[in-house]
Parts: C-alpha cells; structure tokens; sequence
C-alpha cells in the first residue's frame, strides 16, 4: 500500500494545545497536506465534551505542563471513559521528551507520540501511515464497535495477503483479538512464530499473555524476564509479570518488579496503587507508604482520583499500630484519624467511602480491645450500607481494606480474566445516557459513532434493551442497504432479537420489538427504505 498517496480532503480533525502559536503552525501545516475540516481549541475541561460527542477522524492532542488541565490528563481520561475510538488516529504531542512523562502517556495507547517541534515533513510522515494503516483497519474497528469479536478476527484474516506492507500490522490486531476472545491456542501459534523469528517486543508481549491464559505460567514468567532484561522500557511486560508472580504466589517478587516499573514509570495512579497493595501484604510498610502518597498527589487532577489510597493509606498506621511501642502509638493514632478525615472531606459525598472508614475505625478499635466500639462502627457500616442501591459485600471490603489475607488475583483485577479490556462497571444511568448518545448520531447520519455508543451502553447494562433493540435495528438497515457482508449484518440482528427475547421486556420495548420482528421475517427487498423504526429513547 503506497501510503503517499492519503487524501485528507474528507477527513475532521480537532487540534487541541494551549499555545495559540503552537495551534497556529500546526494549523497551517494540515491545511497544507489538503485538511479543510479543522477545529482548532484550546485545552479546557470542554474538550473532553467534544471529543465523546464529535466524530473526528484525527485528533492531534497537545501536552504543556504547566497547564490547569495536561493534555496527558485529556488523554488519560479519555482512554478511561471509552472515548478513544479505534478508527480514530490519536497523535499525543509535547516539547517534555522526558522518560516519566513518554511512558506515563503511552499507558493511555495514543496512536503516535510526536515531540515538538517537528516538521510538516514529521507530521505527514506519521499522518500517512497511520491513516493508511486506520483505513485498512476501518471495518475491523466498526465489527469491534459493534461487539463481534468473531466477524474481526475472520476479517483480519481475509484483509489483506501476506506481500501487503501492512499484513503484520493485521496479524498483531489479529493476534490481540484472540485474546480478548480467549482463543488462546490460536494465539499462542501466532505469537509464538513471530516472537521466536523476529523477536518482536510486541508478539512477545501478547505469547506470554497467550500462555498465561493456556495456564502455562511458568513459561510466560520466562518470555517476560527475558523482555524486561531486552527491553527495560517496556512498562506493560512488568504489569504482566507481576501479575504472574502473583499468581504463582511469589508476592516479593511481585513487589520487586512493580518497584522497578513505578522507578522507570512513576506517574500512573493504577501502578502506583498495585504497588502499594502488595507491599502491604508482604510487610513492606514504607515502600507500600510511598505508593499510596504519590497516588494522592497525582490524583489531585487525574481521573483516578479517588478516596481508596487515603483509606490505604489509614490502613498502614493502623498496622504499623498494632506493631508500635506505647511511645508511637498515640502519634499514629493521630495519623490513621487525620488520613480518614482528609478522606471525608475531599470526598464528602462517597458514601462508600463513610462505610469504608466505619470498617477500618472498627477494625482498629478491634485491635487495641475495644470491642464495644468495633461493634458500634460495624453497626454504622451496616446501616450506611443497606442504604446503597447497591449494597457492598462488606466481609470482601474489610479484607481489601486490610490487606491481611487478600484473595489471591481476583477476577476482576486480571487482564487475562476475561474477555474484554474496557474499564466500564453497571451503571443503568449512564448507559441509558450514553444510548441517548447513539440515537442523537444515528439522527445525525454518523452510523459510526452511533454502533459506538449503543455498544458502550450494553457494557454498562447488558438489560437496556432499547439499546439492544437499536443495534438490531441498525444492522438490519445495513444489511437491506448493501450486499456486503449481508449475511454477517443479519446474523448479528438475530443475535440482539435473540438477547432482547431473553429479558422480561414491558411496553413500548415489547412493540418495538415484535415490530422489528416482523420486519426481520420479511424479504430485504420488501423491506421499507430510510429509517425501519423509530429510535425509542
């Protein structure tokens, strides 16, 4: 594929920095490689607004310092919360070349880092390829969207032949698909004839995940030992690798590795807290005490910003309590108090956060005899919790709270566990929010991003059948309007039908779908042009 060859004329492209002669320069730059459609704005808390609601197929997103809001915070929250799509090109840029700074973004997957300044030369190099390469990948991303992993995979397969410069590129998607859909076998034998003919970092990467998925544990522990020692740089083959050691039980060494990965990449919160747990369980107090501070001081305006370090935090003095001479022991009370105080007052309205407290006060009124007020506070815990909608398992939140005798790797904390990687938790308001979202793009014509925003509200509620009914709806739409993939597009309107007929479903949810019922056991042909049905809520 000649990827000299890009026409820019139909692509929307927003430009965030906060310089407005930085803006300027690259501006005038995309302008030159034939980009009309440019948005041009400064970095302020409305950019993430744009970029979850816009449909821009390139967005070049800057990074100063000393701003407020960092584009790597833009960048951070963004990955968060779903908003970077895989069709779109992201290019992170900085003047701060820094390691702590380069690897802290690329834990966010930008598609390119690029330092400033660089030329228009620059750009259009890393612009070309990447949009030859997100071309290529379009109906790929569209099936991910959509969230049939087995339509991408075969189509990764078919895509391209093996003297297409991009066929590796394919393979490697292809090979992370697999995963995701815990076809391990199938990408061990991909990953494992890359990793042992080129010794790609990558394919290294993704066989160890491929062998710890097959159980093959100790296996993986070795093929990423052996990519640290390579490649010292490589931060996500040190999240890997402790998990590992972690589940063969090996918790120092865990801790060694996630010392070596927070001294080479200290700005991630997530890190800095994995760090900070199992030190605590293997007794590592201070080394445990650091991660949860510097977790605290990142988070002042990171999206993980959270109550759970201060609460970890508490949870150190009241160990180091138990182990005190009667001279330390009133200044560490003092502490764990004041730790929780700070808590209560950043975070007033987290009412998990109150029950929290009300475990670990009790829990060190248990330890120093006092089982009348451990009692109390276990009864403010209850109290507070039967409150919740949803209320929490409290003999799980104690022991995660004291870091005693944690359960061994819960499923929810490793990437190999299941499936899909995406950070979403069940939320029915934000996924009927984010529906509301997919019906205002199908209104305004951009398919795309409604698939998008359909699939993410099935992630926060598998139940919401209006989302469920208006995939089905979509794809029956494409499917009468195109041959392509026509059997794939009605396959998948069977499935949602399928999964709608599987919920207790009540008014206008149970007409809409017998309605696209009907519709389905029609001819294509005799199908009505332009919208089947109306777009319910």
């Amino acid at each position: 594929m000649d990827v000299r060859r890009i026409d820019y004329s139909d692509k929307q492209v927003l430009l965030v920095d906060s310089s407005g002669n930085v803006r300027s320069a690259i501006f005038h730059m995309l302008r030159r490689l034939g980009i009309d459609n440019i948005q041009a704005v400064s970095i302020n808390d409305r950019v993430l607004s744009l970029i979850a609601e816009g449909d821009f197929d390139i967005i070049l997103l800057g990074h100063n310092g000393s701003d407020t809001v960092t584009g790597v915070q833009i960048l951070e929250e963004a990955r968060f919360r779903g908003f970077v799509k895989p069709s779109t090109c992201w290019v992170f840029m900085t003047s701060d070349a820094s390691q702590e700074l380069v690897l802290h973004a690329i834990d966010s997957h930008p598609d390119v880092v690029l330092t400033k300044p660089f030329t228009i030369e620059d750009l259009k190099y890393r612009l070309d390829t990447l949009v030859a390469r997100k071309n290529l990948l379009r109906p790929i991303d569209v099936a991910i969207e959509t969230g049939d992993l087995t339509l991408a995979i075969d189509l990764c397969r078919d895509l391209v032949g093996r003297k297409d410069p991009l066929y590796e590129a394919v393979q490697l998607v292809r090979g992370r698909l697999l995963i995701r859909a815990r076809r391990f076998d199938e990408a061990k034998a991909l990953f494992e004839n890359r990793f042992w003919q080129n010794q790609d970092k990558e394919a290294g990467l993704h066989l160890a995940e491929a062998l710890a998925g097959l159980g093959q544990m100790r296996n993986a522990v070795e093929i990423l030992q052996g990519l640290v020692a390579q490649y010292p740089l490589l931060i996500a083959a040190y999240d890997l690798l402790a998990q590992l050691h972690e589940r063969l039980g090996q918790l120092d060494a865990a801790r060694e590795v996630l010392e070596e990965a927070t001294a080479r990449s200290p700005l991630g919160i997530p890190r800095q807290m994995e760090l900070g747990r199992i030190a605590t369980q293997t007794r590592r107090l201070g080394t445990a005490e650091g991660a949860y501070r510097k977790s605290i001081q990142l988070g002042r305006r990171s999206v993980y910003r959270s109550p759970e370090p201060y609460l970890r935090l508490a949870n150190l003095h009241r160990l180091g309590l138990r182990d005190a001479g009667e001279r330390q022991q009133p200044g560490l009370r003092d502490a764990f108090d004041q730790v929780l105080n700070q808590a209560s007052f950043r975070f007033p309205r987290d009412e998990k956060c109150k029950i929290q407290a009300a475990l670990l006060r009790g829990q060190l009124l248990r330890d120093i005899g006092d089982d009348k007020g451990a009692d109390r506070c276990q009864r403010e815990a209850e109290n507070l919790n039967r409150q919740l909608e949803t209320p929490l398992d409290l003999q799980r939140e104690q022991l995660q709270l004291n870091a005693d005798k944690v359960p061994m790797l819960e499923p929810a904390r490793s990437a190999l566990s299941a499936p899909e990687t995406t950070s979403t938790q069940h939320d029915s308001a934000m996924s009927e929010k984010v529906n509301r979202l997919g019906v205002k793009h199908y209104m305004a014509a951009k398919i795309s991003q409604a698939f998008r925003y359909f699939g993410l509200a099935i992630e926060y509620d598998p139940g919401n059948a209006f989302a469920l009914l208006n995939l089905a709806q979509l794809f029956l739409e494409l499917a009468r309007d195109s041959e392509a993939k026509r059997k794939e597009r009605l396959r998948m309107v069977d499935r949602y039908l399928r999964l709608t007929a599987q919920l207790p479903l009540q008014e206008p949810a149970l007409g809409r779908q017998r309605q696209l019922q009907a519709l389905r056991a029609q001819p294509l042909a005799a199908l009505p042009v332009g919208c089947l049905a109306p777009l319910l809520r």
